[in-house]
């Protein structure tokens, strides 16, 4: 009996030690992996154990963090800007998708993360004590919400500089704090958000356009900038990836995205075929078609939607600048900012675009991708009160174009 029980001792004693064994083992080729078999073998592992995604509390200490330091003051004085609310982590060759909006016009995000797989950077403009506060509360709630937000969307906060953003209490306002879901957090915005057109405030506050463009193209590499109420063909993001990443030869060309403009009726077309159909009946047109057909004309549509069909996103044909033309594109490298003397409504997308231009940039219009306004652009539309400031930025951009000539004195182009 004795000896039996001995015997069993030893058994699971030998058992236990090969369980530790086994364990040891499975650390070391953890620890190992990278260093002895390679790079591959690494992303084969993570393939089917891939690494957790940040998790709530990590991205709400974030937005405390960003919250916390008072934000900083653009070059102006005018703005109190705070970078990072929210955070994601980027391939430094990924296409980022740049855009802005007011706190009521965050509501088109959901569209924006349906159709564009790929990295989101959004800088919002609060133009009231209020709304930054509304904006705090809705970073507070979409992340703790909507796994896309913090697995894709790097967001920013810009208000006026009298103005603090304060790290909100979720109990604040409570009607967010009783919201358990993504699509809840969104309805929940749509009930008080009076979306419209981003410079009309309705304040004394000027809408700063490109000062958040800026700041929502901050870091990246490739970036596709865009109006928030604007909706990319399907596939766009990944079409770009792979033009991307099989060449090199694309520093100093701007990739242009034709813009069009829709009914607000209609559903958004997905690909060229739907688009093209809805053109040839009238239901989509240009973008500006209404407003300032020169400003996209260049683009030279009536080519574009006649290209043949292909699989594969590339540039189609080349288009020389001309003024007065403010395409969509995506470009890398030493990719000039957008002045941010440039407010409101006027100017603010073709100065940038004149600058590239002088720069050195060439332009090519790709074949399939392209992107769609919501809803026709219509003069009555605009906000009559802020024509001043447009008239200051017409001013502005003729002290721009000469400013470029000292800037770029060994360039032949000029605007």
């Amino acid at each position: 009996m004795q000896m039996s029980y001995a015997i069993r001792c030893a058994f699971y004693q030998l058992l236990l030690a090969a369980l530790m064994l086994v364990a040891m083992l499975q650390l070391l080729y953890l620890s190992l992996l990278s260093g002895l078999h390679g790079q591959e073998e690494q992303d084969q592992y993570f393939e089917f154990f891939p690494p957790s995604p940040r998790s709530v509390d990590q991205v709400k200490a974030q937005l405390r963090t960003a919250l916390a330091s008072g934000g900083v003051l653009d070059a102006s004085g005018d703005y109190r800007v705070y970078r990072g609310l929210l955070k994601t982590t980027m391939d430094p060759n990924d296409v980022i998708l740049a855009t802005h909006a007011s706190v009521d016009n965050l509501l088109h995000l959901s569209g924006l993360l349906e159709r564009w797989e790929g990295p989101l950077s959004v800088s919002v403009f609060a133009a009231t004590k209020e709304e930054a506060q509304l904006a705090t509360v809705l970073a507070y709630a979409l992340s703790s919400h909507c796994p896309d937000m913090r697995a894709r969307v790097a967001m920013h906060l810009v208000c006026p500089s009298r103005y603090e953003a304060a790290v909100p209490d979720p109990r604040e306002p409570g009607e967010f704090a009783l919201l358990r879901s993504c699509q809840e957090v969104f309805d929940k915005l749509a009930r008080v958000a009076q979306p419209g057109i981003n410079y009309a405030l309705g304040t004394n506050v000027s809408y700063p356009n490109n000062l958040l463009r800026n700041l929502a193209r901050e870091g990246a590499n490739y970036a596709l900038v865009i109006d928030v109420d604007m909706v990319p063909s399907e596939g766009l993001w990944r079409g770009l990836r792979e033009m991307l990443d099989q060449s090199n030869q694309w520093g100093g060309t701007a990739l242009v995205v034709p813009a069009f403009e829709i009914r607000r009726a209609r559903r958004m077309p997905m690909n060229k075929n739907e688009l093209v159909q809805l053109y040839q009946v009238g239901e989509v047109r240009p973008f500006y078609y209404g407003l300032c057909t020169p400003c996209q004309a260049p683009t030279n549509y009536s080519r574009w939607v006649n290209l043949p069909e292909e699989s594969l996103l590339r540039p189609a044909y080349v288009v020389p600048w001309q003024d007065p033309w403010e395409p969509f594109y995506v470009a890398g490298g030493k990719v000039p900012t957008f002045d941010e003397r440039f407010r409101q409504y006027g100017f603010n997308r073709i100065s940038q675009a004149c600058e590239l231009h002088v720069a050195g940039f060439d332009f090519e219009v790709l074949n399939e991708g392209f992107l769609v306004h919501k809803g026709f652009k219509e003069a009555l539309k605009f906000h009559p009160q802020k024509e001043a400031e447009n008239q200051h930025n017409k001013i502005l951009y003729r002290q721009f174009k000469q400013e470029l000539k000292a800037k770029y004195p060994n360039s032949p182009r000029r605007c």
